[in-house]
């Protein structure tokens, strides 16, 4: 499908304030990017700090080395299946913009607004909180900088917009380069894992693990699962950038599948490789899952190793983030559900005006230190998001079944029905077992629908 270029804009009363549009034309995004940039992206926005981490977690509830290999498998086909749905819908609606585009055409300004809006905070802040632990350490690996972490971060923040600044070739090239030296840094830990070690899990494999059974499993697989599921989210990122692919019906969903077969590859030999170090009993509760197999491989430099594959693997995060975040606003803009001038766009294809907000909510949540309560809350939104792209699959098959959609969702309506039932079913347990955070997001949610009033009605004014 074509992409039309935004229509000229007319120029702003003086009195107009943030919604009324943009001075001059509305700058075209360049359709320059292809499958490199999509698995790219995918790699850098999902593979970061939670790989590293949650299989301690995961161990700690699924005691056995096939029921932990289980739940991260099916992490990975929960991701294939939405990926099956979400192609669609990117291929469909080529716009950048992520799932905001597809919540408003399916379900209205306000479902749009929601989305849009949450998705883009709690972007920022993961932003934030990427760069945090990228300033940490490397503190602790030149100790000189350790007084310095939240300056190092906002270094880091700055860094990429600026290269991003000068335009998408620029902030893809840095994706694909940083995505390509996290892939090699996991890839070595997965050998250094393959070659030194034996002595773990895998080599007791067989033998029966003391596993509960009836309601305290089901309450155990479940807490593994949504630890699983959002050690998995990122997958998405291709969609942000529909109308700067080149050839968004070949490459869209090329993207979306090699980009969750991929980060399913990593994440299933990434585990293999630690249960070959480790015994689950070890490996259960641990903090740092890789840090307590470098620990177990290279002794003290083991904590040195794993600090430093961290500040590798986080660094293609941040980058990825901001670009993400930066095209949620500019698609908001379009439509007048964020202030206007985010649709402003220089000639190197980068909406500068979005940019800016991006990176200025990304250090403001960094120097504040509110990014962890805010991410807390609103994590509960991004599965949400997820089951609004499903549902929007059967609404605009059923309201436009003459649309054309140039990759159609395999074994629809069932692949799709069962994508959404995983999203309300991980809602649930979210709301079980993180039942404050999970109040208080709706409670925002509830705050939102004013919230949208006041800005469609700014919009308007303007």
């Amino acid at each position: 499908m074509k992409h039309e270029p935004p229509a000229e804009l007319n120029l702003p009363r003086p009195d107009a304030g943030l919604f009324a549009p943009a001075a001059g034309r509305a700058g075209r995004l360049l359709r320059v990017l292809g499958v490199t940039f999509g698995l790219a992206v995918a790699v850098g926005n999902t593979v970061g700090a939670g790989i590293l981490r949650t299989p301690g977690e995961v161990a700690a509830q699924l005691p056995g080395v096939w029921l932990m290999m289980g739940a991260w498998a099916a992490g990975g086909l929960y991701a294939l299946l939405g990926a099956n749905s979400v192609a669609e819908l990117g291929t469909m609606m080529p716009r950048s913009g992520g799932q905001y585009v597809f919540a408003r055409r399916a379900l209205g300004p306000y479902a749009g607004f929601v989305v849009g809006w949450s998705d883009w905070v709690s972007t920022c802040g993961s932003a934030a909180a990427v760069a945090l632990v990228i300033g940490e350490y490397a503190g602790v690996l030149a100790p000189p900088l350790a007084p310095h972490a939240a300056a190092l971060a906002a270094g880091v923040v700055l860094a990429f917009a600026a290269l991003q600044w000068r335009g998408i070739n620029w902030g893809s090239g840095a994706q694909n380069l940083t995505s390509l030296l996290k892939a090699l840094a996991f890839v070595a830990f997965i050998a250094a894992c393959v070659a030194w070690g034996g002595g773990g899990a895998l080599a007791r494999a067989g033998e029966p693990a003391a596993a509960s059974s009836g309601a305290p499993l089901l309450l155990a697989l479940t807490v593994a699962l949504q630890a699983v599921v959002y050690t998995y989210d990122g997958w998405t990122g291709v969609i942000y950038f529909s109308e700067e692919v080149r050839e968004p019906a070949r490459d869209i969903p090329r993207s979306l599948f090699g980009g969750v077969l991929a980060v399913t590859a990593i994440y299933l030999l990434f585990n293999l490789a630690l249960l070959y170090v480790l015994p689950v009993e070890r490996l259960a509760g641990e903090t740092l899952a890789a840090g307590a197999a470098a620990s177990a491989l290279f002794g003290a430099r083991g904590d040195t190793l794993i600090r430093a594959l961290t500040i590798v693997a986080l660094l293609s995060a941040v980058n990825a983030l901001l670009l993400i975040a930066t095209r949620v606003p500019f698609a908001m803009g379009r439509d007048r559900l964020f202030p206007a001038r985010a649709v402003r766009v220089n000639a190197g294809g980068t909406p500068t005006v979005a940019l800016l907000f991006s990176a200025a909510a990304t250090l403001l949540f960094l120097l504040s230190g509110s990014f962890n309560q805010v991410i807390a809350v609103l994590a509960f939104f991004f599965v949400a998001n997820y089951a609004v792209s499903f549902t929007a699959v059967f609404v605009l098959r059923r309201r436009e079944p003459d649309a054309p959609r140039p990759f159609r969702a395999w074994g629809y309506p069932f692949t799709t029905a069962l994508a959404l039932a995983g999203s309300l079913a991980f809602l649930a347990g979210a709301a079980a077992t993180d039942t404050r955070n999970s109040l208080y997001a709706l409670a925002l949610l509830g705050l939102s629908y004013p919230a949208y009033l006041l800005v469609r009605n700014k919009s308007r004014e303007a």
